[in-house]
């Protein structure tokens, strides 16, 4: 389960890991784990009670390891570990289940969120307070990390403004294809593909909040950066119905029915756009040439100005690459001092060598 005692709490054990939920992501990350010298897995939470029981290597497809899937979240408290791995399938409200996160820092674990938390603070005293609390009671700290968000609208900027001065503007752009998405709770619940266009429409409400709570956190963590405070964030949303009927991996497109999205968050700071996220799905982009080919795009506007464009292969996998943020950044989170800890509070996070290939 774990490789040579390195670089563990103290120097002299492993860190221990606990992976919460077992989707493609959740599975990724245990097979990091289970690989890399320094880490032990310690255990793992199934939201599918038809995989308690089962030996959490062997629902990861890499062998057993003698430790068991559970169901009840009781078990992951009373576990002795160091860091949990939050990464629960993508909801509309990333902060639905935040008394789980509150009481797993609170019994003395560090949370690393595959899916908000990125930049707290947006959601209010409140919601801050809470983490807050919850990470001085058990000594530890609370991060959100990702793809987008996570890196590329967020840490990538801020990276790349290190190359800049007189900064006016930052925007970053991705366009994301879904013709090979598996899940039609993310495709179709989630994004909307498929609906029709009225029922695309009354679901926008719910839908509107939850993609600005999520950008928001994106928006403010660069303004932070840049020592730029923004005054609000506007939104704008366009859509196209599918052209003819079409079948990709989660189901068929019927004509007519949502097909593509566009949603632009602009940051506002004394009446312009000073930091703009636009993120543009497609059911199928070869169906719905609009508003450009996948991949991802980062521009900093300043003295002198960069530009940073990927194609859709700039990583080979997106879902192998959240993971290994997310695990790359264990070490340093549990160093940390308690409390809600983002991209500006944290050293410099690297992935480590290896001397010979391993599966994602």
């Amino acid at each position: 389960m774990s490789g040579p005692l390195v670089s563990g709490p103290g120097g002299t054990r492993p860190f221990r890991v606990v992976q919460w939920a077992t989707g493609a992501l959740g599975r990724s990350v245990i097979r990091g784990v289970l690989e890399r010298p320094g880490f032990e897995l310690a255990g793992a939470l199934v939201y599918d009670r038809a995989k308690a029981g089962q030996d959490v290597g062997v629902l990861a497809g890499h062998g057993p390891v003698g430790v068991t899937a559970t169901a009840d979240p009781q078990d992951i408290l009373d576990l002795d570990a160091d860091c949990v791995v939050y990464a629960p399938s993508p909801s509309k409200d990333p902060f639905s289940e935040l008394d789980t996160v509150c009481a797993l820092l609170a019994s003395g674990k560090n949370v690393i969120a595959t899916h908000g938390y990125v930049y707290p603070y947006v959601h209010g005293s409140r919601l801050v307070a809470d983490l807050e609390d919850a990470c001085k009671r058990g000594g530890v700290s609370v991060h959100g990390t990702g793809v987008n968000p996570g890196f590329m609208s967020d840490l990538m900027p801020l990276t790349l403004s290190r190359l800049s001065r007189g900064i006016t503007h930052v925007y970053a752009r991705e366009c994301s294809d879904f013709s090979g998405h598996p899940s039609r709770r993310m495709v179709r619940d989630m994004i909307g593909f498929g609906k029709s266009e009225e029922a695309y429409l009354r679901a926008l409400r719910t839908t509107r909040a939850a993609m600005q709570a999520l950008v928001a956190e994106s928006l403010h963590l660069v303004a932070a950066g840049l020592d730029l405070a923004l005054d609000e964030i506007d939104v704008d949303l366009a859509y196209r119905p599918a052209p003819a009927e079409f079948t990709i991996a989660s189901g068929t497109i019927a004509k007519g029915t949502i097909a593509a999205s566009r949603w632009t968050f602009s940051g506002m700071a004394g009446g312009r756009p000073a930091i703009t996220t636009e993120l543009v799905y497609k059911a199928d982009a070869t169906r719905v040439p609009e508003w450009g080919p996948p991949g991802y795009a980062v521009r900093v506007e300043g003295r002198p100005s960069i530009t940073l464009t990927t194609d859709p292969e700039w990583v080979s996998n997106g879902t192998s690459a959240a993971a290994a943020h997310a695990l790359n950044a264990i070490p340093v989170v549990c160093a940390a001092e308690p409390g809600i800890r983002t991209h500006l509070d944290l050293p410099l996070i690297t992935g480590r060598a290896c001397t010979r290939p391993r599966r994602t």
